[in-house]
């Protein structure tokens, strides 16, 4: 194999391959690809805009038109963290044939890559999913109990969430899911998979992968259930204010709780649901911590209510319980469950470097890679790097539903 331009080529598709079958969580999130990056004179920054859907509040027994004003929001994905894997050869190792170039040294490489991104991605967007079904301290499908999942749609059906569902468990919990579902109506071919592989493919209209990279919260050593807790909020703010005995500043980000008499409400009829609000802690201060998701207590963005749907005022909020899952200093596995748009993953071509003779991108299913090559004519080397450019965001928490053991 020369050192030419043909060879970076095989090594960037090669890359490109390895990397895509080794993806468990990204390939099912939404991915977008942005090619302005490297486009002179498309200077971007690092930041792409995502459109909200408009909401709007139903006239109700009325013919007299009761028109809105239209409320477009964006959220911001910022595309800033470049991650890479570096390599290098000897003249001997560049006459492999590329298979063998790849079973020894891209393949491991690449494969290191991704898992790294892949699982940081995935730690990061489940911390932001305030929804969540499971016995604290039981597996999910133990004792052939799999309500933790059903309970996952029906919470995703609850917020309106799209059909194209997945869900990422760890290879424990697998196996007890498989398990549980054996003495249960179910279609053959899934049976067979779990009786000769140890998974099941799809349950409860969810896809569901097996992923060791599922994030673990550790509970704080204060979680303890306030009856004072003081919460204090704003209409559409994202802070609970706490006055009580609770350590605020020793939370664990991504700690999920609820708040006595806060009720979930139907997106769009508002009418209450029967369980209570689900928030997740998102960041942590002296007095206060950050929640997801914001409370709105009125309007087409309301959220929350009492047991019969009734608005909110801010000071329902205070001296309510305020009680988080889970026991102190423990910690619990977070499988998920999720439609694909509930957050997305973006790729962004890396530039191609002027004095780079041997510098090509490649690009597919929405990931971009860079692969560059450079020589040490000292050592009689051949130095390789492999660079992907990404942002994540979670653009709608309520559409996953964390599965917790």
């Amino acid at each position: 194999m020369s050192n030419t331009l043909s060879v970076i080529n095989m090594v960037a598709r090669e890359s490109l391959r390895v990397a895509h079958e080794n993806l468990t969580y990204l390939k099912t999130i939404d991915s977008s690809y942005d090619s302005q990056y490297a486009k002179k004179g498309w200077e971007i920054g690092d930041t792409l805009r995502v459109r909200n859907p408009n909401q709007y509040v139903r006239r109700k027994g009325s013919r007299v038109m009761d028109v809105q004003d239209q409320a477009e929001t964006t959220q911001n994905v910022t595309v800033a963290t470049q991650d890479g894997v570096d390599m290098k050869f000897n003249s001997a190792e560049l006459t492999l044939s590329i298979d063998e170039l790849s079973r020894r040294f891209i393949e491991p490489a690449v494969k290191v890559l991704v898992a790294g991104i892949e699982g940081d991605v995935l730690a990061a967007q489940t911390k932001l999913i305030p929804q969540y079904t499971g016995t604290a301290g039981t597996v999910v499908g133990a004792s052939a109990d799999l309500n933790a999942i059903t309970q996952g749609r029906a919470k995703l059906n609850q917020q309106l969430a799209p059909s194209n569902r997945s869900g990422q468990f760890d290879s424990v919990t697998m196996g007890t899911i498989s398990n549980g579902i054996k003495g249960i109506f179910h279609k053959k071919s899934e049976l067979e998979k779990s009786f000769s592989e140890g998974y099941i493919g799809r349950y409860a209209g969810t896809e569901l992968f097996e992923n060791e990279k599922t994030w673990a919260l550790a509970n704080s050593s204060d979680v303890t259930a306030n009856t004072n807790a003081d919460a204090l909020v704003t209409d559409g703010g994202s802070s609970m204010a706490v006055s009580s005995d609770l350590a605020i500043g020793v939370q664990t980000v991504g700690s999920i709780f609820t708040v006595a008499d806060v009720y979930d409400v139907h997106p769009e009829t508002k009418a209450a649901y029967s369980h209570l609000k689900q928030f997740t802690v998102t960041a942590t201060g002296a007095t206060s911590f950050s929640v997801s998701p914001s409370t709105y207590l009125t309007g087409a963005k309301k959220n929350v209510g009492s047991s019969v749907g009734a608005d909110l005022a801010v000071s329902d909020f205070n001296e309510k319980a305020i009680t988080f899952y889970g026991s102190v200093s423990t910690s619990y596995r977070q499988n998920i469950v999720y439609a694909k748009e509930f957050a997305t993953f973006v790729t962004a071509d890396l530039p191609i470097m002027d004095d780079a003779i041997r510098c090509v991108r490649r690009v597919q299913d929405g990931l971009s890679i860079r692969c560059w090559q450079g020589s040490d004519i000292r050592n009689d080397e051949l130095l390789l790097r492999l660079d992907i450019l990404y942002g994540n965001k979670v653009l709608r928490p309520e559409w996953a539903c964390r599965v917790n053991n």
